[in-house]
């Protein structure tokens, strides 16, 4: 007899968050949050994901490539500066773990 529905398991969570957008990278895919607006990515629909420093190097660039080619960017503004690198290891992690081959 089958019990009551059970949550997917946890995994590891990336979230960069700033006034104005997020970034957040779970066990469900990749979602953006730009002025109140969310677009979710499931990962079957990810081709890829790149991420950089913004040219000031103040904000964390994440761009999601869909499986139909077209490109969808989020920028979140790192302050202070420093948390841009600890965001780029946590990134690289949580990334590396849902896709290992990228």
């Amino acid at each position: 007899m089958a019990g009551p529905p059970q949550p997917a398991p946890a995994g590891p969570e990336f979230l960069a968050v700033d006034k104005h957008n997020a970034i957040v990278v779970d066990s469900s895919g990749v979602g953006f949050e730009m002025y109140d607006i969310t677009v979710d990515f499931p990962w079957p629909e990810v081709r890829s994901v790149h991420y950089k420093a913004s040219p000031n190097g103040k904000a964390l660039m994440v761009a999601v490539v869909h499986l139909d080619g077209r490109v969808y960017e989020c920028l979140v503004n790192a302050k202070p500066r420093e948390l841009l690198q600890g965001w780029f290891a946590q990134l690289a992690w949580v990334l590396g773990y849902y896709r290992p081959m990228g």
